[in-house]
């Protein structure tokens, strides 16, 4: 047998894909381009999310986030920025559907704030209607234009009263309280929302919420945290899954699934064994940490076998990653109508040991280290280069591991760095949208079942911890304006076209796209160049000309002198 075959039967072993797979396992075909379409269905949008996007923080009955806290708390936020007023997407909203609509969205993704529904988080204090006619209005507003709603019920914003009194996802209680604002959503919402997502990205809110400290509600609880919030957030999902499906499904006819971030994880060397295990272990660790459990009802069995290993080391009696009962695992297995995917990057793994007398993390239980290539693009975000092939493995792997469910990409796009932030011909978010649909595309073609593609973003938001120093939006927010006006980028109409084609039907009209689209940013630019004249006349008015003013009294008066001292 040659070593090209052996190395592809024992990558397919690892990565549980069977011999006559379609998807070779030991070819990257990086630099290759498939033309063609999506098929006939495909949906195509964008999103957002509650926090980052409305800022009316404190308006009309909305009560306290654990992000309006931490935000407001100095050093937390990069320049102490807070999402206070943001995109104001609040009042808004009528104009961003407007630029939905212009670009022909088949799906919109928001999220909807659990405290400006419940603003003490808990249904029995009260219920803020106004709050309910907001997101009344914005998903009237969508069907009225022919834009699916996609809701997502939980994107980090826990009311801060249930984490002050319970230590929010730290405690069971959050599985009731959560449930109760589904419940209430599905109950209000759902006559016309037929896509629900419950979490969105819970490693974030688990990991970056209670281990790392570097998301609200900041605490650092070190190798426990992480995996008790996930532990609550899973059977969370669960049981809101199993509301919807015994109470409403039936009359509302939806579809409740999750929205899971997960990087790929690629073997720094394939035909190393322990780079191959450490690259599944990332993935495993990453999104299979929530995946698995959903799909097959318990923790991927490496998660349990190195946390309990660990953990035993430490000393401990039993290991920090929780257990599931088995009317638990039965319970949860199977709670998922679709699954969300985000993805933005990938990374190559290698084998790396931890001594556990070290200190126990999440990091560390998995005995790895993340790698990068130099040669990978990174336009904006630290963590985020361009590897676009890495999205179609993630894609195929999902298939194998999980029984090729149902996927909605709920999360794609690329942010750019500070000092380019007024460059509204962002060439680099055209390349990376070309490269990573491609790649879904071939995915496609593979047999993996992707029903839709979300850009991420619609809008420059606020980037949580990073603040408004990094832009994801296919539409530039002027934050300094308190207007806030948007302006398209020339991604913008590079989108635009992807979706009219459905795909990219052939080379010679795909290589037009980015012509034309660049062609439309520099009138944009001139647009932008132009605001701050207007939306800062204020502050010149105030502030330069009675300088100037003062300046020609003392001229003046020097000049006075002068003649003063001559003429005596």
């Amino acid at each position: 047998m040659s070593l090209q075959r052996m190395l592809k039967l024992l990558y397919a072993l690892v990565l549980c894909v069977s011999a006559n797979e379609d998807f070779d396992w030991t070819k990257n075909e990086r630099g290759s381009f498939y033309y063609g379409t999506f098929p006939t269905g495909f949906s195509w949008g964008a999103g957002g999310s509650a926090y980052q996007t409305e800022g009316a923080w404190d308006k009309d009955g909305k009560g306290m986030s654990i992000w309006d806290v931490f935000a407001h708390k100095k050093g937390k936020i990069f320049l102490n920025d807070t999402a206070d007023h943001s995109c104001e997407g609040y009042y808004k909203f009528k104009d961003d559907i407007t630029l939905m609509k212009d670009m022909k969205f088949n799906h919109y993704r928001f999220s909807i704030s659990w405290p400006r529904i419940f603003p003490n988080g808990i249904k029995a204090d009260h219920i803020n209607e106004k709050g309910i006619k907001y997101y009344d209005d914005l998903i009237n507003m969508l069907l009225d234009n022919n834009i699916t709603p996609i809701v997502t019920l939980y994107h980090w914003d826990l009311p801060q009263v249930l984490h002050e009194k319970y230590g929010g996802w730290q405690n069971a209680s959050m599985v009731n309280y959560f449930n109760d604002f589904a419940n209430l959503c599905f109950e209000r919402f759902g006559d016309r929302v037929k896509y629900w997502i419950t979490f969105n990205n819970p490693w974030s809110s688990a990991v970056e919420g209670y281990e790392t400290g570097e998301h609200a509600p900041g605490l650092k609880l070190k190798g426990t945290g992480a995996y008790k919030a996930a532990h609550h957030i899973i059977k969370a999902h669960a049981k809101v899954w199993h509301t919807y499906d015994t109470q409403w499904r039936s009359k509302q006819k939806g579809l409740v699934g999750i929205s899971l971030l997960a990087d790929w994880g690629e073997p720094v060397d394939i035909t190393n064994q322990r780079d191959i295990e450490a690259a599944e272990r990332y993935v495993q660790f990453y999104m299979g940490w929530f995946a698995t459990p959903i799909f097959n009802g318990d923790y991927p069995q490496v998660m349990k076998d190195y946390i309990g290993r660990k953990s035993a080391q430490q000393g401990l009696g039993t290991s920090r990653l929780p257990v599931f009962s088995s009317q638990e695992k039965t319970y949860i297995k199977g709670t998922c109508d679709f699954l969300g995917i985000g993805h933005f990057t990938t990374r190559y793994i290698t084998q790396k040991n931890y001594p556990s007398g070290r200190g126990n993390s999440y990091f560390t239980d998995r005995d790895l280290v993340e790698l990068v290539d130099p040669r990978w693009p990174d336009p904006g975000s630290e963590w985020l280069y361009s590897v676009p092939w890495g999205f179609r493995r993630l894609l195929n792997f999902v298939k194998t591991q999980y029984g090729n469910p149902m996927i909605y990409v709920t999360e794609n796009g690329v942010s750019e760095k500070v000092q380019r932030c007024t460059d509204l011909c962002d060439e680099w978010r055209m390349q990376y949208f070309k490269d990573y649909i491609n790649e879904m595309l071939k995915a496609l073609k593979d047999g993996v079942n992707v029903k839709g593609y979300t850009a991420w973003s619609l809008l420059d938001k606020f980037e949580w911890d990073e603040g408004f120093s990094e832009r994801f939006g296919l539409f530039y927010v002027d934050f300094l304006n308190k207007n806030k006006p948007r302006y398209p980028k020339a991604s913008v109409q590079y989108y635009k076209r992807i979706i009219s084609s459905n795909g990219f039907p052939n080379q010679r009209e795909v290589e037009s796209w980015r012509r034309k689209a660049t062609e439309t940013c520099s009138s944009s630019n001139q647009l932008l160049a132009a605001d701050p004249l207007t939306s800062h006349m204020e502050m010149v008015t105030e502030i330069v000309v009675p300088t100037v003013c003062t300046l020609c009294i003392l001229l003046a008066a020097v000049f006075l002198m002068f003649l003063l001292r001559g003429r005596f």
